[in-house]
């Protein structure tokens, strides 16, 4: 909030701004239009030019250089919606793709049901407007309900589920309806989310809502053959007395309208027996079913947006450990995980001046798009491209757009292979557990080019991939050792498999894909596959003698081998940081965040942020325009820990009353004929006042701890950082 004044009188009115203004404009003379003696003056102290020809040029070369700066900002901003589009799409396309057999199986509970309802009796249409239920017994008073388990730790990963849920079912013909936890609350009451049911599927609800109102809907031919579901997506937080009471009036309908329910469950399938009674118990026929846990969901997201090269975004090593803390941490939401990432691709794009480059990989012919973007950057920009660190150790480079070109595509060429080889280690480590983010973050480590080459000589044995598999954590290669443990112990049938899935991922490799085929095609007889099955039920981990498998050594001495030659981190390519995002420390800040430290910082160096004339001045001194509490927050710097409450104001009153005797001066001094209006110097009471706001502001910033009454002549300032 602004100071006032100093002939304004401090009061409520002038204290309900809804903005925080940190800084108030030097006050102003009474003409705008300076005189010509202070035009004369004014151009006086211009640096005169010797040529005016020169600084017309060099205007011009500013105007173009800040044309330019702004064209490829809108480059890069273009870019990040269409890579991040791309991501979102290939995001929900996985989302959609793991749920949909869930979703299917609901679907066809529903379908079941429904037949099943319908094999009691089938009222006529005079029957189910008539306004009172179906006389049967209990067995045929159940309403069929889904109890979905989603293993969530958060609801916020369940929005979209179950989102998707509902319209899935609704493009199959069933009609729906979603009650949130908010509507099944004791405010609400049991009228209150039945009116919220039927607006879903009336058009024209009546003033007083009761069940013949949906019978007479459901009579008509468009809404008479298909089954009404009704979700509701987070059940542990609904009121059970409301859930329970609505579950007991419907079941009387059941018969007539075929209302089924949906309910989502977080925690235990015991939910349900702990929320509503035994007699609302009684009134559902449950059906359970379960959601993929989070970890499958985060293995095929990664699969797909992070080892997969589908948009031309990567990150570090640092930034991939950071991202797998922090998803750890938020209890494996997937909504946590795609927010940090979108961060962490919005920060790339504001930050790489030539990140837009990353649109080649979705253009159809990337090397033309790259060449011609690149003849058309600016001189300054193209030798910027050629001194990044990952350029300065390659001595083949001549700075030419050709260069350019192949760097990128080399990139994108060893970006695939790099993948190709990861899903191949995934897949081999599935078997015993192994994650795919775990292994990622192993996988863009830069040291790992440093082991492998230290490692080549090393042949694979079992004393040797023993020794691996005892690395400790700091070495770095924890995951993949122990992949390559787990594969010299899989079963015959499982290693056939697994090489199946090989020669997939390695089709663009043809080299490897051959051995890979020759390994296949390793004949063994049913005799030997039989006694291998009965000799690895009865091995252990750490047995050691002469029974090893020859296919299950060949597999291992394959996987060394590719691993050694084509998973090379992106960080050890040049021109990586085009494409790579490596800048930890401002993902970390703007997620975990450090606010207090935040509002330190900016009210200690305002003068960045505001970039006015009147307090921006190459000095150490503080200016009496700044905000109080700026001016406040910079005089406590020069105590410690404990600031004397009177020699802060007296320094603070000071520096008040000398930007006051500044304005008189200048006033009194002015060159035009028509002399200003002096500002009169505040009164002690204004200043004060001023002080003390500045000092409840501080205290509720949570800079400033209030004096004690013990000692009140003290107060102790609180710091963030160094």
């Amino acid at each position: 909030m602004a100071a006032p004044p100093g002939d304004a009188p401090l009061t409520a009115a002038n204290n309900i701004q809804p903005f925080f203004v940190l800084h108030k404009a030097a006050a102003a003379t009474a003409s705008s239009v300076p005189s010509s003696r202070a035009r004369r003056r004014i151009d006086a102290s211009l640096p005169s030019s010797p040529n005016p020809k020169s600084a017309k040029r060099t205007r011009d070369v500013d105007a173009q250089a800040e044309e330019d700066s702004e064209l490829y900002e809108q480059l890069r901003l273009e870019a990040f919606h269409r890579i991040w589009s791309r991501i979102q799409s290939t995001i929900d396309e996985v989302l959609r793709g793991i749920n949909l057999k869930l979703f299917d199986q609901v679907l066809q509970w529903a379908q079941e049901s429904f037949s099943a309802t319908r094999a009691v009796a089938k009222p006529c249409h005079a029957e189910v407007r008539q306004p009172y239920p179906i006389l049967t017994d209990l067995i045929c008073r159940r309403i069929p309900t889904a109890f979905v388990l989603t293993k969530n730790a958060e609801f916020v990963d369940d929005i979209t589920t179950f989102r998707d849920l509902a319209g899935h079912l609704q493009s199959s013909g069933c009609h729906l309806a979603k009650l949130s936890a908010a509507e099944l609350s004791v405010k609400h009451g049991v009228g209150g989310c039945f009116r919220s049911l039927l607006r879903q599927l009336l058009s024209d609800v009546p003033d007083v809502v009761d069940v013949s109102a949906l019978a007479s809907w459901y009579c008509d031919a468009d809404n008479y053959d298909q089954p009404i579901i009704v979700i509701i997506d987070d059940l542990e937080q609904c009121s059970g007395d409301v859930l329970g009471e609505l579950v007991m009036m419907l079941s009387e309908w059941v018969i007539k309208i075929p209302i089924f329910f949906v309910m989502g469950i977080a925690t235990t399938l015991d939910a349900p027996k702990k929320l509503l009674s035994s007699e609302a118990l009684q009134r559902l026929e449950p059906c359970k079913l379960t959601l993929g846990s989070p970890s499958d969901r985060m293995n095929a997201l990664v699969e797909a947006i992070l080892v997969k090269p589908c948009a031309g975004f990567c990150i570090s090593h640092e930034v991939a450990m950071f991202l797998r803390n922090y998803f750890f941490r938020h209890d494996g939401t997937i909504t946590s995980f795609i927010s940090a990432l979108k961060l962490a691709c919005s920060q790339h794009f504001s930050m790489e001046p030539l990140s837009f480059l990353c649109m080649g990989v979705l253009q159809e012919d990337c090397e033309e798009f790259w060449h011609d973007k690149f003849e058309a950057l600016p001189q300054v920009i193209q030798k910027y491209a050629f001194g990044l660190a990952s350029c300065t150790s390659a001595t083949n480079l001549s700075n030419s757009s050709n260069d350019m070109v192949n760097g990128l595509s080399k990139l994108l060429k060893s970006q695939k292979d790099w993948s190709s080889v990861l899903l191949c280690l995934y897949e081999a480590g599935r078997h015993d557990k192994v994650q795919l983010l775990d292994i990622f973050c192993e996988a863009v480590n830069p040291d790992l080019q440093t082991q492998n080459a230290l490692n080549a000589e090393l042949p694979i044995s079992k004393v040797n991939i023993e020794k691996l598999s005892g690395m400790n954590s700091g070495s770095g290669k924890v995951y993949m050792a122990q992949v390559m443990n787990a594969i010299r112990y899989l079963p015959m049938e499982t290693l056939l498999r697994v090489l199946e899935v090989w020669s997939i991922h390695l089709r663009g490799m043809s080299e490897i894909n051959d051995k890979v085929k020759e390994l296949q095609s390793t004949t063994i007889d049913a005799d030997s596959v039989r006694a291998t099955k009965e000799k690895w039920t009865r091995r252990s981990t750490g047995s050691t003698g002469n029974g090893t498998v020859p296919l299950n050594e060949k597999v291992a001495m394959l996987l060394q081998d590719i691993t050694r030659k084509y998973l090379v981190p992106v960080e050890c390519l040049p021109f990586h940081e085009i494409i790579c995002f490596k800048n930890v420390g401002v993902l970390q800040s703007a997620l975990i965040g450090n606010p207090r430290r935040m509002v330190q910082l900016d009210l200690l160096k305002s003068q960045r942020h505001l970039k006015c004339s009147c307090c921006s001045r190459i000095g150490t001194a503080l200016s009496g325009s700044l905000h109080d509490t700026s001016i406040m927050c910079n005089l406590a710097q020069e105590y410690g820990d404990v600031i004397n409450l009177h020699d802060w104001y007296i320094s603070f009153e000071g520096i008040i009353n000398s930007r006051n005797s500044k304005v008189n001066r200048k006033s009194y001094s002015s060159p035009s004929k028509k002399k200003s209006k002096s500002t009169p110097p505040e009164s002690e009471a204004m200043i004060q006042a001023r002080f003390c706001r500045a000092v409840t502001e501080m205290q509720i910033t949570g800079l400033l701890r209030m004096p004690s009454k013990r000692r009140p002549d003290l107060v102790q300032r609180i710091s963030f950082g160094p």
